[in-house]
């Protein structure tokens, strides 16, 4: 990855996607409420772990069991209605909502009774309006201060994030003399926990402590759901299991362990040490300690929660943290105090059970739900709609949302991300459209966070002109966040789609905002992917001119991505700047740099970044001196690999496969059989055993030194394990071919050409040669049309064994020297020229005169060369009139017949038996008027006799022999042509 920092679009589709399903304290309204009515008709009973058809453990869950249907239980409805007023209360309500003079329209008002002021202030949305009503409510002659009002301000406060409001209006209330009550605190805790500040949610009920007032059941119940939340579950269990014996101990709880949710640590926007030091604990009113609690900060009694609402956190604290016989307990205690259960009650054990693989048991729980009159909500259905989804039923999914509407209720945002996202994973375009229809035709919009998923999914398919429209859709609406935006520039980085992330990052509408360091970021990861090394660097200029600077996340990636393109001294630059900025390079990048020097045989260079980086104190790991010592071992340096072998040592860092790896490839660059065999020896008993690489390069020494049966045996090992790969084999048959021993070369190459292993030219290659070195020509030209079929194209090493099969397939010498010569000179279609005389060569006509047809379609002036080809194709598979006609084609474009070219039509009268064509070309020849020349007087004799005329050819034989003066040329090959290397490592 070129990019160490972004954001993935499946994520953001996902990001509290759980939470939001399924929270059900969220929408707990924290009233009394104490049913008196016993439960009958249940029994609870603990089940031993089983598994369940999916493989997942099932812990012991809920079972419940009816005796009786004709018992309906007492429950509560959790949906709140707003409440109606009377009097002057709603006409100030509206006026106060439409208008801005908020002081004009209190004033017309007759004189409101605290009641009434409480109202105004609670229907208050906005923390602008409610401090004017709030001032102004102050300032008439007869208000008395009460914690009422307070309270209701300090939630607003908190809910909007204003702490230094809340702060100013904390010490207005002290100096006043208003004493915090209980709500004040439980409604502190909310809304600190809601805005992710944990510890100093925490910190309000250590303040409580101090000021002598003892946690009442709501407070408890948002302590424990706060920790919950912060998975904190311990804790939790703990403040509520001290709660119930009158005590709250949070002596020894570690503030600095609990991480804040909605920040990083270090950037929360009040800091523990900075809260610490502020009024807000140096205030207060004290009462006198001993009328709340005594000084064991007990107040003497235990305690039983009574309330709905914190049973249903318990449960859910327990569900989520794992612990199935905990939640069973209160669940069963919850049955015995005869306390009403609600929706959120069904929903959370729904939920628990459903999360911890007991799905049939969440069914139950639905019907028994169902069947006790408490009617499922929409939050329900999410949650079904989810588990169904793990559980891979996309069909019970589908269905609890279409029941969603079915059953009277309205699917809300989270059903629409829940639902979008299990069909976009899927890639199930059809019924991800339907949904979305169904969407606008109700008036709702896809959720922000769903988009990047949609968007993924119609990349995931090819379908970009669908992405691009329905992108476009979606910005029309609305802008898109900063981190949306991300996720949708990494879903085309991760496919190399610059241009689309690219128009994404540039858009139209977003001209004039400030881009986010992460946007930089991943734009930098989508040019990195397209290897637009150009594009990324200019980004990474520019940025700063629009007002975003680097992080360390910008250089890392830019170092790793021109490091990963070989552009070295580009990623040095950039690392020596990112210095001098007073970032601290990770040791991933300098492993980066590293490696590409290694890479790039630059040692030198690769040692003084390694010296640099222990110097600025960074760790090397395992990869670095990896890189280092193989980069030495591909030079056969092997005191220096050692060296560095033995530092990894002294730094602690234990030698994996790699390093070893690395060790036996440097043994055997300078034939070290010793050394290489005992690291061979020990990588066998790491786990695993030795890797491909390293059996390859053993395999690989053994063959330098001729040891076969140790080359076998590891060979053999290779493929009884099927591990053996295209090095393995090429080896083999390089190490049997240099010993002679053919046979056993080619039933290699047979069992590597049927292993399907022939993937490259590299390959392809090695095969070839072997065929060709135990003449088997045509096996050759078969394993020339494989690869062209699979569109490999042919490198040097191709053609070098093509002119071998060219020369030992009986091809006249000068027709390999005048191919061989266009081919090196670069004309125009010479390569398919030898393609072609090869075929024609081995025998295979079809695929020549297929291969021939392509350079004649040709609209570039063609080299006589080529001509000869066509000529030489068409005359050995039997077309002489193609084959003339090439002739006079080739005479057409004025290019004069040479020695090839006579050869070639030697053969083509002499298959057709036109003796006077035969004739007029040994005239010449006999006449001086061509050059004499054996091949050519030995394609006259040859077509002599194939013509049935071997009085004639014995004519021309004689003559031949006069013209040369009685010498016999014999031309003779040498197999050191398809000599090779070893095969590269």
């Amino acid at each position: 990855m070129h990019c160490s920092y972004s954001y993935n679009s499946g994520e953001l589709g996902r990001e509290n996607l759980q939470s939001l399903i399924f929270s059900p304290c969220k929408l707990q309204t924290l009233q009394s409420f104490c049913g008196t009515r016993g439960f009958l008709g249940f029994n609870l009973h603990s089940q031993k772990q089983r598994i369940n058809p999916r493989g997942a453990r099932v812990f012991p869950g809920f079972k419940l069991q009816c005796h009786s249907t004709t018992v309906v239980l007492p429950h509560k409805n959790s949906s709140r209605k707003r409440k109606k007023y009377g009097g002057v209360l709603p006409s100030i309500l509206r006026a106060l909502e439409s208008g801005n003079n908020v002081e004009d329209t209190l004033n017309s008002c007759r004189k409101l009774s605290p009641k009434e002021q409480t109202v105004i202030l609670k229907e208050q949305s906005s923390w602008e309006r409610i401090l004017r009503v709030f001032e102004w409510i102050k300032s008439q002659e007869d208000y008395v201060p009460n914690v009422i009002h307070y309270n209701v301000v300090l939630r607003v406060l908190g809910r909007a994030e204003k702490w230094d409001e809340l702060r100013l209006c904390w010490i207005e209330m002290a100096k006043n003399g208003v004493l915090p009550t209980n709500n004040t605190y439980s409604m502190l805790v909310d809304v600190y926990g809601k805005a992710g500040l944990v510890k100093e949610a925490i910190l309000w009920i250590k303040h409580m402590k101090l000021r002598g007032v003892f946690p009442d059941e709501v407070t408890m119940n948002t302590v424990v759901r706060v920790l919950k939340d912060a998975r904190e579950f311990d804790w939790a269990d703990r403040f509520y299991k001290d709660w119930c014996v009158g005590k709250v101990e949070l002596g020894d709880l570690d503030l600095e362990s609990v991480a804040d949710l909605g920040y990083e640590m270090g950037s929360a926007p009040v800091s523990l040490k900075h809260f610490l030091s502020t009024e807000l604990f140096k205030i207060g009113g004290r009462r006198p300690i001993s009328k709340t609690m005594d000084s064991s900060n007990t107040d003497g009694s235990a305690h039983k929660p009574r309330l709905t609402a914190t049973y249903n956190t318990l449960i859910d604290l327990y569900g989520k943290a794992g612990r199935m016989k905990d939640a069973a307990d209160v669940f069963a205690e919850m049955l015995k105090l005869g306390v009403a259960m609600d929706t959120i009650t069904f929903n959370t054990m729904i939920h628990t059970c459903g999360s911890h693989g007991d799905l049939s048991e969440a069914e139950a729980l639905l019907t028994k739900m169902e069947e006790r009159g408490i009617s499922p909500d929409t939050k329900t259905y999410n949650i079904f709609l989810s588990l169904y989804a793990d559980a891979g039923n996309i069909d019970a999914a589908l269905k609890c949302y279409r029941k969603i509407r079915k059953v009277g209720l309205f699917p809300d945002v989270v059903t629409h991300r829940a639902v979008l996202h299990v069909l976009c994973e899927r890639n199930m375009i059809e019924e991800v459209e339907t949904v979305i229809a169904e969407m606008k035709r109700s008036g709702a919009c896809v959720h922000e966070h769903s988009i990047p998923v949609v968007i993924r999914m119609y990349v995931n398919e090819g379908l970009l002109d669908k992405a691009k429209l329905f992108l476009e859709e979606h910005l029309l609406d609305d802008e898109l966040s900063s981190k949306t935006r991300v996720a949708i520039i990494d879903v085309y980085a991760e496919k190399g789609l610059w241009a689309e992330a690219e128009n994404v990052f540039f858009g139209k509408k977003d001209s004039g905002r400030k881009k986010d360091v992460v946007e930089y970021n991943v734009m930098v990861k989508a040019y990195g992917k397209a290897k637009l090394y150009d594009k990324a660097f200019s980004l990474f200029k520019g940025m700063r001119n629009h007002g975003t600077w680097p992080n360390e996340s910008t250089y890392n990636s830019l170092i790793q991505m021109f490091s990963g393109g070989d552009l070295v001294d580009q990623a040095r630059d950039i690392l020596t700047e990112m210095q001098k900025m007073g970032f601290k390079p990770q040791c991933l990048t300098f492993c980066a740099v590293i490696a590409c020097y290694a890479r790039l045989g630059q040692l030198p260079d690769a040692v003084d970044i390694y010296e640099e980086m222990v110097r600025v104190g960074v760790k090397p790991n395992e990869v670095v001196y990896g890189s280092l010592i193989n980069g030495f071992s591909e030079t056969g340096n092997v005191e220096e690999a050692l060296g560095y072998f033995r530092k990894m040592d002294e730094f602690g860092i234990s030698a994996n496969q790699i390093v070893l790896t690395s060790l036996i490839k440097a043994y055997s660059k300078v034939g070290c059989l010793e050394g290489a065999k005992t690291l061979y020896e020990g990588i066998k008993d790491l786990e695993g055993g030795p890797d491909i690489v390293a059996s390859n390069s053993m395999i690989n020494l053994y063959a330098d030194l001729g040891l076969v049966s140790e080359a076998k045996l590891i060979f053999d090992d290779l493929r009884q394990k099927g591990r053996a790969d295209g090095v393995s084999f090429a080896t083999m048959m390089y190490l049997y071919k240099n010993l002679g021993m053919l046979d056993e070369a080619i039933d290699v190459a047979d069992e590597m050409k049927q292993s399907g292993l022939l993937r490259d030219c590299a390959s392809f290659n090695k095969v070839m040669a072997c065929y060709v070195t135990n003449g088997q020509l045509i096996a050759c030209g078969e394993l020339l049309q494989e690869m062209i079929t699979q569109r490999i194209l042919p490198d040097t090493g191709t053609f070098k064994v093509m002119f071998t099969v060219l020369k030992k397939g009986g091809l006249s010498t000068e027709a390999v020297t005048q191919i061989e010569s266009s081919y090196r000179e670069g004309k125009p279609y010479a390569r398919q020229a030898v393609i072609t005389s090869v075929f024609s060569t081995v025998g295979l006509h079809a695929f020549a005169l297929e291969s021939c047809e392509t350079f004649l379609k040709a609209e570039v002036a063609l080299d006589s060369s080529v001509y000869n080809v066509a000529i030489y194709a068409y005359g050995t598979s039997g077309k002489i009139d193609k084959a003339l006609k090439m002739f006079m084609k080739m005479q057409d474009e004025d290019l004069e017949p040479d020695l090839v070219t006579y050869i070639n039509l030697a053969g083509c009268y002499g298959k057709a038996g036109m003796l006077e064509g035969l004739k007029r070309i040994y005239s010449q020849l006999k006449y001086r008027e061509i050059e004499p020349n054996e091949s050519l007087f030995k394609a006259i004799i040859d077509a002599y006799r194939s013509a049935k005329r071997h009085d004639l050819a014995e004519l021309v034989s004689q003559e031949m022999k006069f013209a040369f003066d009685g010498k016999q040329y014999v031309h003779s090959e040498s197999e050191h042509e398809l000599d090779e290397p070893p095969p590269g490592l």
